[in-house]
């Protein structure tokens, strides 16, 4: 595969699991195009990785099988993290982990892959599971927020990618508590956050969680983000939870709610 590394142990566990103890899981995929896509004859067909990629989506398929895309966000800015610089972040909800695997030989799949197989310069896929929707306390409504959504400046999403140094989730949870209390008077929300299982492709490394936030607006955040008693804990708490991580500004191409109501579908029934 030429845009990452399969995790032979993960997929084979996907592959195996009982059906009595199989389940939905969620695909979080960070995808990093090429400039121009490169086909198996060594022609870009005239279009950008981009352009490929919209040409694989493979909504039918997806359908079929009972799959559902949640969430895609484009990358506006990438934070944090080190190369690639991430274009295009996409959540997919699939009814089993079986199904998932079972997809990847189906012949009309196979017919789409070859043009993210054109369009992919790098790509990690997660899979995991979602989880609680946690409710910021006193988090004030989007219209009565000291900077609402404006069709110049309407909703963002950050998207942070975690791999937890020792004992570094419980660390969190005192940047955690700081950074609500200061998020709460500018609307923010907890789009989704997810458990990660394992990595299906990637480049070696591994990761814990991932956490979707959404803004009313970029100055929301930046409200948020220059806060000094949030940086403060910041500092204190978050950094030292953390040994490797992402944070992508994200502009939602879906609505929000198809995500947060998926999300408390599958947390509800846990």
């Amino acid at each position: 595969m030429s845009y990452g590394t399969v995790d032979p142990a993960y997929a084979q566990r996907l592959a195996t699991i009982p059906s009595e103890d199989d389940g939905p899981v969620w695909m979080v995929n960070l995808m990093d195009y090429r400039n121009r896509a490169v086909y198996p004859d060594g022609t870009d067909h005239g279009l950008s990785g981009r352009e490929a990629d919209d040409i694989y989506a493979p909504f039918a398929v997806l359908a079929e099988i009972g799959a559902q895309i949640v969430f895609v966000g484009e990358v506006t800015e990438q934070l944090l993290g080190p190369a690639p610089r991430w274009d295009r972040v996409a959540i997919v909800r699939y009814p089993t982990r079986r199904s998932f695997i079972e997809m990847q030989a189906r012949p009309d799949f196979l017919d789409r892959h070859v043009h993210k197989e054109a369009g992919m310069a790098s790509t990690i896929i997660m899979g995991g599971s979602p989880l609680p929707i946690f409710e910021v306390p006193g988090s004030t409504e989007w219209a009565d927020v000291p900077h609402p959504p404006t069709p110049d400046d309407g909703p963002v999403v950050v998207i942070h990618v975690i791999r937890w140094a020792d004992g570094g989730r419980e660390v969190m949870t005192g940047y955690e508590m700081a950074a609500a209390q200061k998020a709460a008077p500018h609307g923010v929300q907890v789009a989704g956050w997810f458990d990660v299982e394992g990595t299906v492709v990637g480049d070696g490394r591994a990761w814990d969680q991932v956490r979707l936030n959404a803004f009313p607006s970029r100055r929301a955040f930046e409200a948020v983000l220059t806060d000094p008693d949030r940086l403060a804990a910041q500092h204190a708490y978050r950094e030292p939870a953390m040994a490797d991580t992402y944070a992508l500004i994200l502009r939602p191409v879906f609505d929000l709610t198809v995500l947060s109501d998926a999300v408390a579908q599958d947390t509800s029934v846990q």
